[in-house]
């Protein structure tokens, strides 16, 4: 599983000019799921994604976690993330998981997290 957390103060994402989702003060999650993920991997990610401490406390520390906070997410698939560009000018993406395939899916990570505290 790979992701890129980005702080943000609000975001959304737009398919053909229609917001499909959108967030408030927190993250915006580029989440990349790999062919051999687990719910145990899901479970690590969120728990990270909600606990690390990178939200500023009032002498401008980074000390606050997306709990303390607060924090909303919006998660987004990004199976792009597994692009393997070595050899060749084509990009390769055999280590995404398949669309429709057992691993865990975007649903997964959000429930996961909203367990966890982040709502979104």
């Amino acid at each position: 599983m790979r992701a890129v957390l980005q702080r943000v103060t609000k975001g959304s994402v737009s398919v053909d000019g229609n917001v499909i989702g959108r967030t408030g003060y927190g993250y915006v999650i580029l989440l990349g799921v790999g062919a051999g993920d687990t719910v145990e991997d899901v479970d690590l990610l969120a728990n990270k994604a909600a606990n690390l401490r990178i939200f500023s406390d009032p002498e401008g520390k980074f000390n606050l976690s997306a709990l303390d906070v607060g924090a909303e997410m919006l998660v987004i698939s990004q199976f792009t993330l597994y692009a393997d560009s070595r050899r060749g000018r084509r990009p390769g993406f055999t280590d995404a998981a398949r669309p429709g395939n057992r691993n865990p899916s975007i649903r997964t990570v959000r429930r996961h997290s909203q367990k966890d505290g982040l709502q979104g």
